[in-house]
């Protein structure tokens, strides 16, 4: 008996130490990943502002953040989908206490010898729990919790994400604006040449040729003019749709682009890891993907299971609880998986193959993420130098399509070197609105990636 009883203790105990032996699995280099001391493209040690809204100075962007905060659809699903996963650590990290439970029983039965009627009535106290020896339920629970951590996260990922989307959404429906009122210059131009022409033409001095051009150029300029009101309408339905409103397309938007010229404090790159809510959650998932691989090996563990149960039963409720009649039990309850076809070594190998490929998944996120700031501090750097030069392009363009009209009804040149220099400055002119557009979006996508807060002054005034 006591050979027994030794074997069984040095069972246990080796047991013990192969499941206190099962650390973290993580590769050791993921946690410390070479990142670069700077980005490529700054040497600004200072870090990354929040409050990021501010610098445009609009209050209708404030006021449209906070209302897609309140409102987008989609970011209430995730709430929903977050306040369920903290729901799922209670159930999850319930398995480490006790459960008890209570029924209670009544019935009444005939006798089909005698015909005589009798009455049960039973109620029972009954208690289980499972002693967490090898640490398997706290993997469980750990990894329920760092799961609701990385949804965490992800759910502001989801806040950044929208807000960004919301400020890109206003500014290209100010870009659409913008070009819409251009568009709308051009016909009122070329509805002016051909006025002049016509009446040039009628007094001998231009040909049909300049007629038909003229007409053929205002035609065109009819049909760019109703494209772009399309798109414009098309863009504020989107915008609309952001905010959790019906797309209608009548948003009122102010139609002025600003200008940014000066640049952000980007931070270090190291600072990226620990601030972007998409690189932290993907963290978390990456130690909950540990923990299941926890779990899943000490799935392989015996459990030792304890129950007790107290109760009662008489013929009259009255009488239970009484003491006549009361019993208990106290039990314990060993289960040790012997053979299972292999199935809990294929889940311990799913649940290591997991890891591994969130290790993956997590490098993937890192390195798209510090690629996608280094791209816009290049797009910034550019998009700088080739606003100045086709703010250039179109002072000149501008003197150019004036001089060539003026040349052109002294009769010393042809009507189609006035439109090719009129269609040079038009193309100037959309041009440098788009640029600016684009270095708003770039911008945007900056403060987005870098994970720089938001934080709405109108936002965190409606929430008070």
């Amino acid at each position: 008996m006591k050979c027994r009883f030794r074997q069984l203790l040095l069972t246990f105990s080796t047991l013990f130490l192969m499941s206190c032996s099962n650390t973290s699995e993580i590769d050791p280099n993921i946690k410390n990943v070479d990142v670069p001391t700077q980005w490529n493209k700054t040497h600004s040690p200072l870090s990354v502002k929040d409050n990021w809204l501010t610098q445009f100075n609009n209050h209708q962007i404030e006021q449209l953040v906070t209302k897609a905060l309140n409102n987008n659809h989609q970011l209430k699903a995730q709430a929903y989908a977050l306040a369920s996963s903290k729901q799922q650590i209670i159930v999850t990290g319930s398995s480490l206490w006790p459960e008890l439970d209570l029924s209670v029983k009544n019935g009444r039965s005939k006798s089909g010898t005698t015909g005589n009627y009798s009455n049960t009535n039973a109620i029972d106290l009954n208690a289980s729990y499972e002693l967490d020896i090898w640490g398997k339920l706290s993997a469980q629970d750990r990894q329920s919790n760092l799961n609701y951590l990385s949804q965490s996260a992800s759910f502001e990922q989801a806040k950044q994400q929208l807000v960004a989307n919301v400020v890109q959404g206003y500014f290209y429906v100010v870009e659409a604006e913008n070009l819409v009122l251009l568009y709308q210059s051009r016909v009122e131009n070329s509805q002016q040449n051909l006025d002049i022409i016509e009446r040039g033409y009628n007094a001998g001095l231009n040909s049909a040729l300049d007629v038909y051009l003229a007409r053929n150029e205002l035609n065109t300029e009819l049909t760019r003019l109703t494209e772009q009101k399309t798109l414009t309408v098309s863009l504020k339905r989107k915008l609309e749709r952001l905010l959790g409103e019906y797309p209608e397309g009548v948003l009122d938007i102010e139609t002025t682009l600003p200008l940014l010229t000066s640049s952000i404090p980007v931070g270090l790159p190291s600072e990226l890891i620990s601030r972007k809510p998409h690189l932290k959650a993907s963290w978390y998932q990456l130690l909950a993907k540990d923990a299941a691989l926890a779990y899943a090996h000490k799935q392989r563990f015996p459990s030792l299971r304890l129950s007790a149960s107290i109760g009662d039963s008489a013929n009259n409720i009255e009488d239970l609880l009484s003491g006549s009649s009361l019993a208990w039990s106290l039990l314990s309850n060993i289960s040790a998986p012997i053979f299972n076809a292999g199935r809990l070594e294929a889940n311990e190998e799913q649940a290591r193959l997991a890891l591994k490929q969130s290790e993956q998944q997590y490098l993937d996120a890192l390195y798209d993420a510090f690629n996608t700031v280094e791209n816009a501090l290049s797009t910034e750097e550019k998009l700088k130098q080739t606003y100045n030069t086709t703010l250039a392009a179109q002072n000149n363009a501008k003197i150019a399509a004036t001089l060539s009209f003026e040349q052109y009804q002294s009769g010393l040149i042809e009507y189609t070197a006035v439109l090719s220099a009129q269609s040079r400055y038009f193309d100037a002119q959309s041009s440098l609105i788009k640029i600016k557009s684009q270095l708003l979006a770039n911008r945007i996508t900056l403060h987005f990636s870098l994970g720089g807060d938001f934080d709405s002054p109108s936002s965190s005034a409606e929430a008070e």
